[in-house]
């Protein structure tokens, strides 16, 4: 079984700079403004939802098909994805624009001054997920993220029209869309995922109750950060996972779709509710404790020893049973 994931495909771009630049600004200039900053270090890392979240399901043995746009640029990315278990075949490479890029720069105040090119992802709206499900039949879900908005709108039109089970997962683009298009993208889905901010953004943009969204989703997955996830299943009692501690906090970024990775892997595999949150809280844990959302380890072991700790040897043994064999680096 296979999980096809449309998103977005992106390199970022970040740098640091050893100052402020709230003492760079001079208040009465502003219209005039003309700064650039000597920075210490760049650093390069691949990302974008759809890389992300195809990425870490390659890591836990799954079979993920990739879906998006991305520039004459993605070649080395490509190999990374597809020496990982990715299979990239549901890329459209653009003729004419850059794989989507965000440039940021931080400060010592940890503020930042950033841009976001969407370049190729604009395309995205070309791809198909029938033509991707044509050549890989093995498909059963498609993950539907943050990509451009018009492509998000496509592919949940060709899942219902396929019949295909899908999950919506709007995240960054609900601040984008309006409460008309967030009702079209979560409609007859049979996982919603959101984080806490995301689901009452979600619930103001659209005038809908919670109970007029599980009315129309079989699912709602909302990550509470620190506070763990909670799962409610429609007509069903809600189940809350804790997370798995962590060793270190590092950097947040890609946690969230490190847990969607872990989630849905767990789901296709066979397992409930409760043991698939536990392995995508284990995945987003994997991603905090590392600079860098692809950059994280697999290690079979103490992946069911941190499980074990967590939440106690049974969830351990349930969830290894699904795990791939061996260490990954």
């Amino acid at each position: 079984m296979a999980i096809a994931v449309s998103g977005s495909i992106a390199t970022d771009h970040l740098m640091t700079f050893p100052g402020r630049f709230s003492e760079q600004l001079v208040a009465d200039k502003l219209n005039q403004i003309s700064l650039s900053f000597l920075v210490d270090d760049l650093v390069v890392r691949r990302g974008g939802v759809g890389g992300n979240i195809a990425y870490a399901i390659g890591m836990l043995g799954g079979s993920p098909v990739l879906v998006g746009a991305a520039g004459g640029d993605f070649a080395e990315y490509r190999e990374w994805l597809e020496s990982h278990g990715v299979d990239c075949a549901g890329v459209s490479l653009s003729k004419t624009a850059h794989t989507a890029r965000f440039v940021c720069t931080t400060d010592l105040d940890m503020a930042q001054i950033a841009s976001f090119y969407p370049g190729a992802m604009s395309e995205a709206k070309d791809t198909s997920i029938a033509d991707v499900v044509r050549q890989n039949p093995s498909i059963d879900m498609v993950l539907i993220g943050a990509n451009d908005p018009e492509a998000m709108g496509v592919h949940t039109d060709e899942c219902r029209k396929l019949g295909l089970p899908f999950a919506a997962d709007p995240s960054q683009q609900l601040a984008r869309i309006d409460g008309a298009a967030a009702r079209h993208l979560i409609k007859g889905a049979a996982y919603l995922f959101t984080n806490e901010y995301e689901w009452g953004l979600l619930l103001q943009k659209t005038g809908l109750t919670a109970e007029d969204v599980s009315s129309q989703v079989d699912v709602r997955v909302t990550t509470l950060g620190a506070g763990g996830v909670e799962i409610m299943p429609s007509g069903g009692e809600r189940i809350h996972v804790d997370v798995v501690p962590e060793l270190k906090r590092v950097d947040p970024t890609g946690v969230g779709d490190a847990f969607r990775a872990g989630f849905l892997t767990g789901r296709v595999a066979g397992l409930g509710f409760e043991r698939s949150a536990q392995l995508g809280c284990l995945v987003a844990v994997l991603v905090l404790e590392t600079v860098g959302t692809q950059e994280w380890s697999w290690n079979r072991d103490e992946a069911l020893a941190r499980l074990a700790g967590a939440y106690g040897q049974d969830a351990a043994a349930e969830i290894g049973e699904v795990l791939p064999i061996g260490a990954s680096a």
